[in-house]
């Protein structure tokens, strides 16, 4: 996996620019704080609260976007943001121009051997795919094990507490997540249901749940596109003749599109179930935000169907 990211080398110059960041001494000198915690930058809090859990007491993990009321995709990053990303050893960047602002930050500030990890190169999505890879369970497993990796090339010596802390995250910090998610598969799995926007789509693929909204339809509105006439009439329909069980749609992106829709749904008495695009509340970690939402979508798909 480690040949999909890409070291960041000096001699990159765009964006906002951090005098003095990006020599060789400066590298060594921040890879390792002086209390010897490792600098890590996240630029979504997300994927924060997994390096953070990851990396305990031996790690400090940044996070530059953490109000839920911000949208990623349109976040102006400032100049502390660039003091923050100059001062890291290991960047975590969604990826799949979900965040471009981030790579232009890494870019403005090198460092010497700073490690960037990408989620869009790690799990094989290229931009224009769907960027919501932390809605997809198999691919939070493979970032979990691709920061213990890199904790472990930048920290070695701190290897064997690196796997102390995976082993304690994936046994008991994730254990309710993953128990909701075998839960909703096993009982579900074959329901029809409807969605907002494609931030749905990864994890409604994990559940076995039918997803019936048209691709075109989640693109658009999650791209803040105008969906088209066809899609709207098509989603109508389903919602008329009860073709879906639930409507799941992220409340952090309600368009005008999106609220009548839900209205329609609600009227027409299908289970709504809401989904966020980041942490809710902002101090929230990944497990307790993720399950919380599973937990509503559970007993949305129980009460639609009486299972």
């Amino acid at each position: 996996m480690s040949s999909l990211r890409r070291v960041v080398t000096a001699g990159l110059l765009a964006g906002v620019v951090v005098t003095g960041a990006g020599c060789g001494g400066a590298s060594e000198s921040i890879a390792i704080a002086p209390n010897g915690v490792l600098q890590v930058v996240a630029a979504e809090n997300f994927w924060g609260s997994i390096a953070s859990q990851l990396g305990g007491s031996r790690v400090h993990v940044t996070n530059v976007i953490t109000s839920p009321a911000t949208d990623p995709h349109d976040y102006e990053p400032t100049a502390a943001d660039a003091r923050t990303i100059a001062g890291s050893r290991m960047v975590i960047v969604n990826g799949i121009g979900y965040d471009p602002w981030a790579q232009k930050l890494i870019a403005s500030n090198p460092v010497s051997g700073r490690i960037v990890l990408n989620v869009g190169d790690l799990v094989g999505i290229k931009p224009g795919g769907n960027p919501h890879r932390w809605y997809s369970p198999p691919n939070v497993r493979q970032m979990i094990d691709t920061i213990v990796e890199d904790y472990d090339k930048l920290d070695p010596k701190n290897s064997g507490y690196f796997a102390q802390q995976k082993t304690r995250f994936e046994t008991s910090g994730l254990a309710q997540y993953r128990q909701l998610i075998a839960t909703i598969k096993r009982t579900y799995r074959g329901v029809p249901v409807g969605a907002s926007e494609s931030i749905f789509a990864p994890l409604a693929q994990a559940l076995g749940l039918k997803l019936l909204t048209p691709p075109t339809f989640l693109k658009a509105i999650s791209e803040g596109a105008e969906p088209t006439a066809a899609d709207k009439t098509t989603i109508d329909r389903q919602i008329a003749r009860g073709q879906i069980k639930v409507w799941v749609y992220n409340s952090q992106n309600s368009t005008p599109d999106v609220k009548r829709i839900t209205d329609a749904a609600r009227k027409q008495g299908i289970r709504v179930a809401t989904i966020t695009e980041t942490l809710v509340p902002a101090s929230a970690s990944f497990q307790e935000w993720q399950s919380h939402q599973l937990q509503a979508l559970a007993a949305a798909l129980a009460q639609a169907t009486g299972r």
